[in-house]
């Protein structure tokens, strides 16, 4: 129970912010001196062959955001199954695709843009990732299902390579949402190689940024070359503006890739401190009953946003709604919504972990396949789950004091 009275910051310590190096802003100025900031350009060409190497693909395709990243793997793995639709209908229309359930929403919404129905997936506890026990459980009841997208969580990658060999037992195609785990890697490989289609960020809260930005990876030269064609609103070589099917304004700018380019040679050097965060994490927090991300057996995490489970013994009285969230203190325990007031009111940022898909109102009636049957991880983790400041410019000062201030719930 938060009793003693916490110092705020004078500066906000924030949960994850951008880290600028000179790199940046050299490419940026070059791109500004060229006078060639449109959507084309030597950064954007340099992006995507960075990204190809580091992740070990043959090729990547360089966007504005993630998001539109993961729209074009959904439209390439639904025309591979199923072919191009007519005009004016999604590829994936009226099929069931096998989604993550503990994830941001925009791993699965291109699902819906195309015409997709998402079937849920549960967390296994040994990573927070979706449970490759689980998705074999979805393949009894769904044999049909040859799509499955499946994200990498905070960082701290689950067994994507078994999610991969569930699915080539079924015939499925896998796309890997990486865009919380670069640099990250599982049995030696990055996170991004495993998937027939995977997507990585550069949003202004990930590992490395360049304010936004997100990249498509392949190791077919035809799907990125389609891929190119689609984000440029899928003009065809033509002396005219000539369209056969519908196109998309997704193309990266030049300034945009500038920054990327200038984040990349300092990846390792991101994880490097944002491991430092984790173990100090680790180390402060012992003799608390909580625990820390799992990592599992095999993987390297690149260790982007700590965050914390209570244990079940030590939760006090926690009530939430659609909107809200309140908590009863109780003597030596807590919660999540105590924990996160009380990291609020030191001037830091805390957020809940994601709330699962099967329990936002717009997915409510959407399928959800568990471990066990009437064992839900995914929500389990989400009531008793939060992360924790991860800026990787926190210094050690900052982050006793947030130690101090979780340690205090529990008093």
């Amino acid at each position: 129970m938060l009793s003693k009275k916490l110092i705020p910051f004078e500066k906000k310590v924030w949960l994850s912010t951008p880290t600028p190096h000179p790199e940046m802003m050299k490419f940026i100025q070059k791109a500004y001196d060229d006078n060639w900031i449109t959507c084309l350009g030597e950064n954007v060409n340099a992006v995507e062959q960075i990204a190809a190497e580091k992740v070990g693909v043959d090729h990547a395709v360089a966007l504005s955001c993630c998001t539109a990243a993961l729209h074009l793997c959904v439209i390439l793995a639904g025309e591979r199954l199923y072919g191009r639709p007519a005009v004016g209908h999604g590829v994936l229309e009226g099929k069931r695709v096998f989604c993550s359930d503990m994830t941001f929403a925009a791993t699965l919404n291109p699902v819906v843009y195309e015409g997709g129905i998402p079937v849920f997936i549960d967390t296994e506890t040994a990573s927070w990732n979706m449970d490759p026990i689980a998705l074999e459980r979805a393949f009894e009841h769904y044999p049909d299902v040859k799509l499955v997208v499946s994200a990498e969580l905070y960082g701290f990658p689950g067994r994507t390579d078994e999610i991969k060999r569930v699915c080539e037992k079924h015939g499925a195609l896998l796309i890997e949402d990486a865009a919380e785990a670069l640099g990250a890697t599982i049995g030696g490989k990055q996170c991004g190689s495993f998937g027939d289609y995977a997507a990585i960020s550069y949003n202004g809260n990930k590992i490395i940024t360049g304010s936004s930005g997100g990249c498509l990876l392949t190791n077919s030269k035809e799907d990125a070359d389609h891929a190119r064609k689609l984000s440029t609103q899928a003009r065809e070589p033509a002396p005219w503006y000539q369209h056969e099917e519908i196109g998309y304004n997704y193309r990266m700018s030049n300034f945009i890739g500038g920054a990327v380019r200038g984040q990349y040679p300092h990846l390792d050097e991101h994880i490097s401190q944002k491991k430092a965060i984790y173990e100090r994490y680790r180390e402060g927090l012992k003799g608390l009953p909580v625990s820390i991300n799992p990592i599992a057996d095999g993987t390297v995490p690149n260790y982007w946003l700590s965050a914390l489970l209570v244990d079940r013994k030590a939760m006090c009285e926690q009530t939430r709604d659609d909107h809200t969230a309140t908590f009863a203190p109780e003597h030596g325990k807590s919660c999540p919504t105590e924990i996160l007031a009380a990291i609020v009111s030191i001037n830091a940022e805390g957020r809940p972990i994601w709330k699962p898909m099967h329990l936002q109102p717009i997915y409510r009636d959407n399928g959800f396949v568990a471990t066990v049957e009437g064992n839900d991880v995914s929500a389990d983790i989400f009531e008793r789950g939060c992360c924790l400041p991860s800026d990787n410019k926190m210094t050690v000062e900052q982050q006793d004091r947030i130690i101090e201030a979780v340690k205090a719930c529990f008093e």
